[in-house]
């Protein structure tokens, strides 16, 4: 086998390793899901799971640093736009696409007890989907766009994004409730966002 396709073959077993990590951890639980489960699950002894990350630290790790940077990609996409207020509705909706085109990964990023991880992606805006939602809120406070009362960038940011990770949430943990009509996520996130926008920014 050629140097490239022993590259493929591993690049092909570590992808393999992390879906079945990211689907356990979110089923299960960080604490309670070993090397040896992630294993059995993929059909591979632990051996191999160490051959690519030398413990379940290394391994949770670089599945933040996917899932994270997954999700920083969408956001780039959008493109630079000028206006930070159209930019922030924007983000808005890169970030209920993605949670509803990849719900697994939304899942493990925003409602899966992690512990601390330290990484360069925590302190780059141009990786860090939080971070890239500060700088927009902070530059429309600069300019002079929202409410006097919202002048905290990290509080306005929090108040945001907390009203469109309730609507994905809901639908997520609520979905199968039989009792309630639900209707089309990214509509109902469309509306939060602009019910949300009309409530800071000055009239």
């Amino acid at each position: 086998m050629s140097t490239q396709k022993r590259a493929l073959a591993r690049d092909a077993i570590k992808a393999l390793i992390v879906d079945a990590a990211r689907e356990l951890f979110v089923r299960d639980g960080i604490e309670a899901v070993t090397m040896r489960a992630i294993a059995k699950r993929i059909g591979y002894t632990p051996t191999t799971i160490y051959l690519h990350f030398r413990d379940k630290q290394a391994l949770l790790e670089e599945l933040c640093l996917r899932d994270m940077g997954a999700l920083a990609n969408a956001f780039h996409r959008i493109g630079r736009i000028e206006d930070p207020v159209d930019r922030l509705r924007r983000l808005g909706m890169a970030y209920i696409d993605f949670a509803v085109d990849y719900p697994s990964h939304y899942r493990f990023i925003f409602m899966t007890q992690k512990p601390a991880i330290t990484s360069a992606l925590q302190a780059s805006p141009d990786q860090n989907a939080y971070l890239m939602l500060f700088e927009t809120v902070k530059e429309g406070i600069a300019a002079g766009q929202y409410r006097p009362e919202f002048d905290d960038a990290h509080q306005l940011a929090q108040l945001m994004w907390g009203a469109l990770h309730g609507i994905v949430a809901l639908q997520i943990v609520k979905s199968d409730e039989p009792w309630i009509e639900w209707r089309d996520v990214r509509e109902t996130a469309r509306a939060m966002c602009d019910l949300s926008m009309r409530g800071v920014l000055r009239a």
